[in-house]
């Protein structure tokens, strides 16, 4: 007979919701404005472009992964799309197109180092991430771009529901955690893609091609880091080339924090959205009470410890 405790998700799953939740009745108790809908509203602008960036880090931890290169791959996205804009004046749809798809190509160079050579994840993303860093800084010039056409910046307007201002960017980054969820849940390529993390020996014995999930992941990761170029340039409304810099440790700490395992296989995707919910609540309180920023990196630190080590201990157990 099943009982209570065996119908509820795993505590690494239903742990970001809880710690959510108790983030946010703390800080509604100790500050003003808080429970306000034009904060909530600001908490997830500002972590709109992380938590686009964390899907794509959540799909390559789902296989076991990492990739530090992240952050900077977003960078040079947002730069490759915004100075051709300027420098050859081509239309914006085409501009983005060329941002996305040499996000997507840092993809694919990743998945294709991974698959076919089999050098380690963070090795591979260590390294791609000064590349990424080194062309940035080339290509621009270490120059800001400012010349940004009004099309990219779109994602960054608001509408009002009630009296609150939501970004359309926000909206888009939901949609695309849903559409996310959806696809890992409900269809069998997104399933190869939880086989491949928790036993990849046995997935390719049952005849899943292991590599070509592992590859297109990180294709698709990449696409995903230049969705999330789009929204910083949106919220931002520059092209800026020393962004990046820490979006990569962020969206690894939004997908711990989500409940992701590090060990691969085990993990929901909302997790992820949730846990980047839970680190700029915890930043936009924090600053509300008047704490230092370095408090804020502290407890975020702590936080991460703590979820790998609930993850451990859940694995342990379940041996």
């Amino acid at each position: 007979m099943n009982t209570l405790k065996d119908k509820l998700p795993p505590i690494s799953q239903l742990g970001p919701f809880i710690a959510l939740a108790i983030a946010c009745a703390i800080f509604g108790i100790t500050t003003d404005n808080f429970f306000s809908g034009a904060n909530f509203s600001l908490i997830l602008q500002q972590v709109m472009v992380v938590g686009v960036i964390a899907i794509g880090q959540t799909l390559i931890i789902l296989t076991a992964g990492i990739d530090l290169s992240c952050g900077m791959v977003m960078a040079l996205g947002s730069i490759v799309m915004t100075k051709v804009a300027e420098d050859f004046g081509l239309p914006a749809p085409l501009a983005i197109l060329l941002g996305i798809s040499v996000t997507a190509a840092f993809g694919l160079i990743n998945g294709l180092l991974v698959t076919r050579i089999k050098l380690p994840p963070f090795i591979v993303t260590l390294g791609t991430f000064n590349i990424a860093f080194a062309v940035t800084q080339l290509y621009s010039g270490a120059q800001t771009v400012t010349q940004v056409p009004e099309m990219m910046t779109w994602l960054g307007n608001t509408f009002r529901i009630g009296g609150t201002s939501v970004a359309y960017g926000t909206v888009f980054m939901i949609a695309l955690y849903l559409g996310a969820w959806f696809w890992l849940r409900e269809t069998a390529s997104g399933r190869h893609v939880y086989a491949v993390g928790n036993n990849p020996e046995a997935t390719r014995l049952v005849g899943i091609p292991t590599e070509r999930v592992l590859l297109w992941v990180y294709v698709l990761a990449g696409v995903f880091y230049g969705v999330a170029s789009l929204l910083s340039v949106a919220r931002t409304g520059v092209g800026d080339p020393n962004a990046g810099q820490t979006e990569n440790l962020d969206a690894i700490t939004a997908v711990v924090l989500g409940g992701t395992s590090l060990f691969g296989g085990r993990g929901v995707i909302l997790g992820s959205l949730a846990g980047a919910i839970v680190v700029g609540v915890l930043r936009n309180g924090l600053t509300l009470m008047g704490v230092s920023s370095v408090y804020q990196v502290l407890i975020t630190g702590i936080l991460v410890i703590v979820a790998v080590t609930v993850d451990q201990l859940s694995r342990k157990g379940g041996r």
